[in-house]
């Protein structure tokens, strides 16, 4: 296949070649490598990489990838990192506005060509001998915005959205020696139009670059669901495995002991009595790993995640955890370090939990994107509730000084759109399906409500009954037309007056503030007006204040 620049302005092509979404559990060679939790299977790619900066396409050096087009004159860079942190173009921060306003008159899909950066990141390296003779794959875990890649100079596929792994198969043509790794990252593309969150505007590959391989049987895929009946846990896990081998499941608790185990190939079902529920006081978790082996009884394969018995549902119109009423003292999170902007590191994660757990913040809205997956199992480990909501911020195209041509907003009910942000839901749905630290899906963030986000609605709750889905943006659509969309009444920065008549009309639904308070630079003086409605109002659940950690990148300058 030959790639195309059309692709950048197109929004039914979002991928090409990239595989299939999965769940983010580990995979090692062996029971050994996964109890130290160091896998072979894994070749990191993160570091120096060679790279050039183009301003647009029309000055990019198009046959980079070439394996006979030398690197001599490139510079280099650090990966994860964005380039305008490192030197190359300007960062931006931009509200509800797109950032090519006032500089061009643009309309959806296009982009602009004379404003459009290029990085062309080049990685050369050796296969690992754990990963000779396998399948070898590529994982990005996050790149702004838009994709190409190639190895040894054949086309490898394309990918857009910026906060969700996209992975390409390479086996075909890998070498053990010698590769050559060519990325060309696009600032813009017709997914720009999807990504309007209100923060610092970067790009390049911003996320963990990693290879990893399939021994002859694998673990795809493993959707796990581990409920709980408020005393035994009622655990199912259903396995996507290529390759012919034996199968043995294990579940273990906190002390490494065997609870449960079975040779089941396909699924798991088991009922764990007397378990330990999940809960930000107290989060037990579980250990299920798949170990594969082969007819002499060798291992091939084990893979591993963590698991939380928890039972989260509407009962009577309020949200329950474990059969009692939940209250969210929660804030909305960016990624962020004062440095590296959204490269952020374990460390920095470590950080906020532990600033959280120890201010009595216990739940997380995921703004506006999906989060480095490491966050996830953090989540998990400590305690934290999340919201987890899909990468997709247009208010751009709706929300301006006068009256809008309908045929601007995005998504809305345009079938040219439908499909790009059905694939982002599908997308975090599948990496985070089995964390239990994640209670509710949220379709987006102020993106124009239609057909299309109640499609994203309708799939989440399709794949997933064990979880309830949220969407704000129903609230600004006239005769409540798109209410069902969401599980829950959730508004942005609504008055407690406002929020007490809501709750005196007992509409058989629970509401929460997804954003209040707006703390950035504010003493947030006030707040006992809305907790008070807690003891109030059993359908009032919390909000989630605006926001934490400062959006400031450190300067040296006046």
């Amino acid at each position: 296949m030959k790639h195309t620049l059309d692709w950048l302005t197109n929004p039914e092509v979002f991928a090409v070649n990239r595989i299939a979404a999965h769940s983010d559990h580990r995979i090692y060679a062996n029971h050994l490598e996964a109890d130290a939790d160091n896998s072979s299977l894994i070749q990191n790619l993160n570091g120096t990489w060679k790279f050039a900066w183009a301003k647009n396409p029309s000055e990019w050096q198009q046959k980079f990838y070439e394996e006979s087009d030398s690197t001599d004159n490139f510079d280099n860079i650090q990966v994860p990192g964005h380039m305008e942190l490192q030197g190359y173009g300007k960062p931006q921060y931009v509200n509800t506005i797109y950032p090519w306003e006032g500089q061009e008159h643009l309309r959806t899909p296009f982009i602009s060509e004379k404003d459009n950066p290029v990085g062309s990141y080049v990685r050369y390296f050796d296969l690992n001998d754990a990963l000779k003779n396998k399948r070898v794959f590529i994982s990005f875990q996050g790149v702004e915005t838009a994709m190409y890649v190639w190895l040894n100079g054949e086309f490898i596929g394309y990918s857009e959205d910026s906060f969700t792994p996209s992975e390409f198969e390479l086996t075909p043509y890998i070498r053990e020696k010698g590769n050559k790794l060519a990325v060309a990252v696009f600032k813009r593309s017709s997914a720009s139009w999807l990504e309007d969150q209100d923060f610092w505007r970067f790009s390049g590959i911003f996320r963990d670059v990693f290879l990893y391989a399939a021994p002859s049987a694998h673990v795809r895929d493993m959707k796990v669901i581990a409920d709980y009946d408020g005393t035994n846990g009622i655990f199912s896990a259903t396995l996507d495995i290529a390759g012919k081998c034996s199968v043995k499941s294990i579940l273990t608790d906190e002390n490494g002991t065997v609870i449960a185990e079975s040779n089941e190939k396909e699924s798991v079902n088991w009922t764990i009595e007397n378990s330990k529920p999940w809960s930000a006081e107290i989060p037990n978790l579980y250990t299920f790993t798949v170990i594969l082996t082969d007819e002499d009884g060798n291992e091939i394969e084990v893979s591993r995640t963590k698991v939380g018995f928890r039972r989260f549902e509407l009962k009577n119109g309020i949200m329950c955890l474990n059969g009692k009423r939940i209250i969210f003292k929660g804030i909305n999170r960016h990624e962020f370090d004062a440095k590296t902007g959204r490269a952020i590191t374990k460390e920095d994660m470590l950080f906020d939990i532990q600033f959280m757990k120890k201010n009595n913040i216990n739940a997380v809205r995921t703004c506006h994107y999906p989060n480095n997956s490491l966050w996830y199992q953090l989540c998990d480990a400590y305690g934290i509730y999340l919201i987890d909501e899909t990468n997709l911020e247009t208010h751009g195209t709706w929300q301006k000084l006068g009256v809008t041509d309908p045929s601007w907003n995005v998504p809305g009910s345009l079938p040219e759109w439908k499909e790009a942000v059905l694939d982002r839901a599908k997308s975090m749905y599948e990496r985070d399906k089995n964390h239990a630290s994640v209670l509710i899906w949220s379709c987006g963030n102020e993106s124009y409500c239609g057909e299309d986000i109640a499609a994203m609605s309708e799939y989440f709750r399709s794949v997933d009954p064990t979880r309830l889905v949220h969407y704000e943006g129903v609230t600004r659509v006239p005769n409540h037309q798109y209410d069902s969309i969401t599980d829950m009444e959730s508004r942005m920065y609504a008055k407690p007056q406002e929020v007490e008549e809501y709750l005196k009309q007992n509409s058989g639904r629970p509401y929460i503030s997804c954003e209040y308070m707006h703390a950035m630079g504010n003493s947030l003086g006030g707040l006992s007006l809305y907790t008070d409605l807690e003891d109030k109002y059993e359908a009032y659940q919390g909000g989630f204040i605006w926001d934490y950690i400062d959006q400031a990148i450190e300067t040296k300058n006046d």
